[in-house]
């Protein structure tokens, strides 16, 4: 048997005789035959480039074998950090943003951070600030940009900022990450036009914010550019009866009725088919229908939804790891999430030209 073996061997008897002795990290690095800075680097996950990989693992096995935890309040007091990061959403009732906290929180927990949630509902305005003083509570914060005018009242724009669904070019953030909503725009247009449809509406979030700007600037671009097309636009708030009567009410208009719907997400397409049935119009039949997110309302409703599909979990994970870097003071990884299309029921070719 090695030494290292022997000694990990005594001192897990040690640890098992007396239940109140408590493994520390000096007896993790006697235990792999490191250095305690050694064994700091490697549970801090700071050791790529200064410790070899086998030792790492070695650290890792010993801290395992010994049930070391590290002393995260001392840590954080030694760091002047407390581990917290705060997740500004516009509500907590929103499947979409579940997933964000559900993949923000995973990446959180492998680094020893946790997240709180910070609801701004759209309308209502930010709730009361959750911390007295949130500089002093927070390392950082991962905000939509359809929450940013909660930023200010928690001074979390005086923090590292990470926006999510915001301009690159003009975000308060220290980073940005977003989901490629242009493409699938464009995904949605594409498929559309190839199905023969010419006369379109856009059911539009009526809602102040930069990702549904991107929706329809690059619908009218996607269809100015293709001869022969019209299109028409109506606005809602993200609500099934709000979008209802929208709806209800633009394709009730006198003219030529369009034949496809192009809703900014899944809520709004589902208040479109209740206007269609109240109007006596089919889906697809009469009328192709799609929205965005890909909720489980899409295959909820019937015909199932054409919508494009939104990762909401990789929005959280990539948002939480580009704010870690931030922290770090590294650069955090670039490109936009990609989205992908989910053609069902919802969209055919139109029955008349």
């Amino acid at each position: 048997m090695s030494a290292v073996h022997e000694s990990r061997r005594k001192r897990r008897h040690t640890v098992a005789r007396g239940s109140s002795t408590r493994p520390t990290s000096r007896d993790v690095a006697h235990a792999a035959g490191v250095s305690q800075a050694a064994v700091s680097l490697v549970l801090g996950d700071k050791w790529r480039g200064r410790v070899s990989p086998a030792t790492a693992e070695r650290v890792r096995q010993a801290a395992r074998d010994l049930g070391y935890r590290p002393n995260l309040a001392a840590r954080n007091l030694r760091l002047g950090r407390t581990r917290t990061v705060l997740l500004v959403v516009p509500a907590l009732t929103t499947e979409f943003f579940a997933g964000v906290y559900t993949g923000a929180a995973r990446i959180a927990a492998t680094h020893g951070f946790g997240v709180v949630l910070y609801p701004s509902p759209e309308g209502i305005g930010p709730a009361r600030d959750p911390f007295a003083s949130a500089q002093a509570a927070l390392d950082g914060v991962i905000a939509s940009s359809m929450a940013a005018d909660a930023l200010t009242a928690i001074r979390g724009d005086q923090l590292p900022l990470v926006m999510l669904d915001s301009d690159p070019t003009g975000s308060l953030g220290a980073a940005t990450v977003n989901l490629d909503i242009a493409d699938g725009v464009r995904q949605i247009t594409d498929h559309l036009l190839g199905l023969g449809h010419h006369r379109f509406l856009h059911l539009a979030a009526d809602v102040p914010s930069w990702t549904f700007e991107v929706r329809a600037r690059e619908l009218h671009t996607r269809l100015n550019a293709a001869p022969g097309t019209s299109l028409r636009t109506a606005r809602a708030p993200i609500s099934i009866e709000g979008a209802q009567q929208a709806a209800e009410t633009a394709l009730s208009t006198p003219g030529p009725r369009p034949t496809a719907l192009v809703c900014d997400d899944d809520k709004l397409a589902a208040g479109a088919y209740k206007a269609a049935r109240r109007l006596g119009l089919r889906i697809p039949e009469d009328l192709s229908v799609t929205g965005l997110d890909d909720l489980a309302l899409a295959t909820a409703i019937d015909p199932e939804l054409t919508t494009v599909r939104l990762d909401a979990e990789l929005f959280g994970e990539r948002g939480m790891k580009a704010l870690l870097a931030v922290l770090d003071g590294r650069e955090p990884e670039a490109g936009d999430i990609p989205v992908h299309l989910v053609v069902r029921g919802s969209t055919a070719p139109p029955s008349t030209p």
